[in-house]
């Protein structure tokens, strides 16, 4: 009976592949006080059994994103996946699996008679609220700063008040995926003010949208001052309805997504039927990388409407504004253009159905569009069937398109000049560091060191028998917005949605892709790849960021010859989602980081050259930074902050 029982144990001992001692780490087993069936230990058995590399080279970074759920939990959600009923236990999820879910809010129907101040308040649902106030002031200080996943809700908020004012100051800053939706908020209210000071900057993602706001207002003012400044990404600010069948209300927007990187406002019926209104855009999008701007059925049928726009996006990189019916049916309206896309690097502008059918409409184009590099204007249907119109075009670009446009009260003066830059390149909107030359990684270089640190909310991966039974694909949007709470035109709609469809983008000319949703997934596609002798690598630390620091002692991985190599980017999703890739033609390095005064190490990274870029955009932003074109010449960048960059081993 004794022999048996020491067979089985024995067999049991090498099917873990686990050594006892002292509870450490040995022979890439897993400690003795660890459950051998959790999904952390499962991945290191897995691990051991598909990499055939020196044990010893085992990627403890990769283990560390292993799902933190325990072996029953794990079984308990994998059952709920496989039933279609995850949904269900959405928040115990999402809690215990280290996910990136937005809370479900509450409806607060709390009744403040009072002025009220909120400071350090985060993640509230504010209905009714300040309904019919009188005077006084409620004010946000410091609200929601610093989250991840932050989201608030103001639903017909200061509804009918008179005179009442509300000021956010520093709302929503430093954020992480910060979302922010006013419906009907100072409707039919008179007089008082909105003033929004600060915020949602320096948000990752930010996202805020205004619906029927401040409609049916009187002499009711709106300022946007210093509003998603330096934010990244994300689809920015949706007003729709936005001061619609307002009297004399004017809304200031002042340094608005100034510096932004790729940020979006999209203004549909906004100040329709609007009276004696006045709109300012000043510094709106300067100086952003990759700004869009949708103005759809903006002042129509309004009554002597004054809209201003300065320095409007102005110094941007590549900005896109679309103007579609914008001032249609207007009644003596005045709009002015000063300095628009001044000094920007290319840009897009279409203006479909401008001022169509307008009464004694004024336009002003002043210093319009003098790009850096020349960008292309299109105007379709530009004031036409309009009476006793005025547009005036001054000191304009040649890279325009007019097309069925009224053919009397346009003037145009000294169009077709060239524009002021003469086809430079631009790098203003390039971080410094982010793209160098091969010739940079040599021991005693100083370069700058971009900002290469995370700023996706922190998640793990799912374990293989969760992720397997979730439905990933664009088919099954609606299941997956089921799954993670995902409401119609939310936030998370549109994370699940932009993630799904880039995995399922072709690749491109000689890219092998699979995205990954466990680290079991993403060994498979390395080794696949590669083979199964390989070594992960990332950066080790963010020190050094954005700052100048020295090369010490660079290493080629593979003797520095081109090779094979699969980098893996994290994609923004619930669970700890990665693009992973294999392109042709690279070399890969690692480099000690050293501190610029001192010339310590502080940082060990990761860098890979990109030998062939004849298949990128010539707007890439490495040709950008460094002034070529595709094919020319080779591009490095460096390994970021949980990125990975897998190699076959020396």
């Amino acid at each position: 009976m004794l022999k048996p029982l020491l067979l089985l144990q024995s067999l049991l001992f090498c099917l873990l592949n686990v050594v006892f001692v002292g509870g450490r780490l040995l022979s890439g087993g897993f400690s003795a006080e660890e459950n051998p069936f959790t999904p952390k230990a499962s991945l290191v058995r897995y691990w051991n059994k598909e990499i055939t590399a020196d044990k010893s080279l085992r990627s403890e970074f990769l283990i560390s994103k292993a799902s933190p759920l325990n072996a029953v939990d794990s079984a308990t959600f994998a059952k709920l996946a496989a039933q279609n009923s995850l949904t269900t236990r959405l928040p115990d999820f999402c809690s215990a699996a280290n996910l990136f879910c937005f809370p479900d809010l509450s409806p607060s129907l709390e009744k403040h008679n009072d002025d009220v101040k909120f400071s350090v308040y985060d993640q509230k649902n504010f209905t009714s609220y300040g309904n019919a106030r009188a005077a006084g002031t409620d004010s946000f200080k410091t609200y929601s700063k610093d989250l991840n996943g932050g989201i608030d809700s103001f639903r017909r908020y200061s509804r009918n008040a008179a005179g009442h004012e509300d000021k956010f100051t520093v709302y929503g800053e430093s954020g992480n995926v910060d979302e922010k939706n006013f419906n009907s908020y100072g409707t039919f209210g008179s007089g008082g003010a909105g003033d929004f000071t600060n915020y949602q900057n320096e948000v990752n993602d930010p996202m805020s949208r205004f619906t029927a706001y401040s409609d049916g207002g009187t002499g009711r003012s709106q300022t946007f001052k210093t509003y998603t400044h330096e934010a990244n990404a994300g689809n920015g600010q949706s007003f729709t309805s936005y001061s619609k069948k307002g009297n004399a209300s004017p809304n200031e927007f002042d340094s608005y997504g100034d510096s932004s990187n790729v940020i979006g406002s999209g203004f549909s019926n906004y100040g329709e039927e609007e009276n004696a209104a006045k709109d300012s855009f000043t510094s709106y999008a300067s100086g952003g990388n990759v700004p869009q701007n949708n103005f759809k059925n903006y002042g129509g049928s309004v009554n002597a409407a004054n809209d201003s726009f300065t320095s409007y996006g102005s110094g941007g990189n590549v900005p896109q504004n679309n103007f579609k019916s914008y001032g249609v049916s207007g009644n003596d309206a005045v709009d002015t253009f000063a300095n628009y896309r001044d000094k920007a690097n290319v840009g897009d502008d279409s203006f479909s159905g401008y001022a169509k059918d307008s009464n004694s409409g004024t336009v002003k184009f002043t210093n319009y569009g003098q790009s850096y590099n020349p960008g292309s204007e299109s105007f379709t249907g530009y004031g036409k069937e309009s009476e006793g119109h005025k547009i005036n075009f001054k000191t304009y670009t040649p890279n325009s398109t007019f097309k069925d446009y009224a053919k009397n009260g346009v003037a145009f003066a000294k169009y077709n000049v060239s524009s002021i830059g003469d086809g430079k390149t631009v790098n203003k909107w390039i971080e410094p560091g982010k793209f160098f030359r091969e010739s940079t990684l040599k021991e005693g270089t100083v370069i700058p060191m971009p900002d290469i640190k995370d700023k996706m909310p922190k998640r793990s991966f799912l374990p293989r028998s969760i992720v397997s039974k979730l439905p990933f694909s664009t088919s099954k949007l609606g299941e997956v917005k089921t799954i993670f709470h995902a409401g119609d035109n939310s936030t998370m709609e549109k994370i699940i949605s932009d993630a799904v469809t880039e995995c399922e983008r072709p690749p491109s000319a000689g890219e092998t892709k699979r995205c990954v949703g466990s680290a079991e997934d993403m060994i498979d596609f390395a080794t696949s790849v590669l083979g199964r002798s390989v070594v992960l690598r990332t950066t080790e630390s963010v020190a050094g960021s954005k700052q100048k620091v020295v090369i010490g002692k660079v290493n080629g991985i593979n003797g520095g010859k081109l090779t094979k190599a699969v980098s893996c980017h994290q994609s923004l999703y619930p669970y700890l989602l990665y693009y992973c890739h294999s392109v042709p033609k690279v070399r890969v390095y690692e480099a000690d980081l050293l501190e610029f005064n001192s010339k310590t190490k502080i940082n060990h990274g990761i860098a890979i050259c990109h030998i062939d870029t004849s298949s990128w955009s010539p707007t890439h932003g490495a040709f950008l930074a460094l002034g070529s074109k595709p094919g020319q010449i080779e591009v490095c960048h460096w390994i970021f902050e949980n990125d990975m960059n897998w190699a076959i081993a020396d």
